[in-house]
């Protein structure tokens, strides 16, 4: 059945391949119908904060809900379908996030009690709806870079935040020792929050040292602070921009040898010739 192959063939490069015009419409499109569906979310709970029964014109929120879900259910289905790893794609982080962001309409049909008995599960199930604004990272291509920067970094960055929460606990009972129940620092556990709240220089100032020795600590916490921000960012910066020169490195012309290429270039700057595509990212999908 050629015909049933080549449309196949089609639906796929819509669906997995963005490197032609209608691909990247289908992907735009996509996104902004799950940018849509979280406003729409975020509408309908700002008309209701208690119950589902309190809702203005609910047929009108149900029927876009519908929409929006049976629109998902389609995307699911076609991705299961046309993925050569229909499993892979079932068990990934993007088959498992497509599926619960299209089941809270389903559970709403199946088991409408749970959802009038449990205030709960009702507030449970528009919060997985309003996750599908994740949804909008598959189509953020450049995020790769992120993802491999962390991972490239992460044994530097195990080890600052794990030093970190030693001084948040050495902190937080130097406070809890200092301070005492007297002054709100009733608990090791509360001591430990303050000492968080403070490196992280929010400062919510619901718990405040009163003596001068709590207030040194403080001091001290709000000044190692500003490391907690520094450090990781220059970490990963710096492998942010090794794995980008990389990645142009990789582009090497097959005609000329130039390198030093555009991630996004398609042919070379100094012959004209047509670019491979990145070694790193070339057999990856996103199913």
């Amino acid at each position: 059945m050629p015909g049933i192959t080549l449309r196949r063939r089609h639906l796929f490069h819509l669906l997995f391949d963005q490197r032609t015009r209608s691909a990247r419409r289908v992907e735009a499109f996509c996104g902004l119908t799950a940018l849509l569906s979280v406003v729409v979310v975020f509408f309908e709970s700002s008309f209701t904060a208690q119950h589902v029964s309190a809702l203005p014109h609910p047929g009108l929120w149900l029927g876009v809900e519908i929409a929006f879900t049976l629109f998902f259910t389609l995307e699911y289905l076609l991705r299961l379908l046309l993925s050569p790893r229909p499993a892979h794609y079932v068990f990934s982080f993007w088959g498992m996030l497509d599926l619960a962001t299209l089941l809270p309409l389903y559970v709403y049909w199946l088991w409408p009690e749970i959802t009038v008995s449990y205030l709960f599960i009702w507030r449970a199930m528009r919060a997985v709806r309003a996750l599908r604004i994740l949804k909008l990272l598959r189509f953020m291509p450049s995020l790769r870079l992120v993802g491999e920067a962390v991972s490239n970094a992460r044994h530097q960055l195990i080890l600052f935040y794990a030093f970190i929460t030693i001084v948040m606990v050495v902190a937080g009972a130097l406070i809890y020792g200092i301070e005492g129940g007297q002054n709100g620092f009733d608990s090791l556990g509360a001591s430990v929050y303050w000492a968080v709240v403070t490196v992280t220089t929010v400062g919510y100032g619901d718990l405040t040292p009163h003596t001068s020795a709590g207030r040194v600590v403080a001091s001290l916490l709000i000044l190692i602070g500003y490391s907690v921000i520094a450090i990781p960012t220059g970490i990963l910066s710096s492998q942010m921009t090794e794995n980008l020169q990389r990645r142009k490195l990789l582009r090497l012309c097959r005609r000329c040898h130039v390198g030093d290429h555009k991630l996004d270039a398609l042919y070379c700057h100094h012959c004209g010739a047509a670019l491979p595509g990145l070694k790193s990212e070339r057999g990856r999908s996103r199913t």
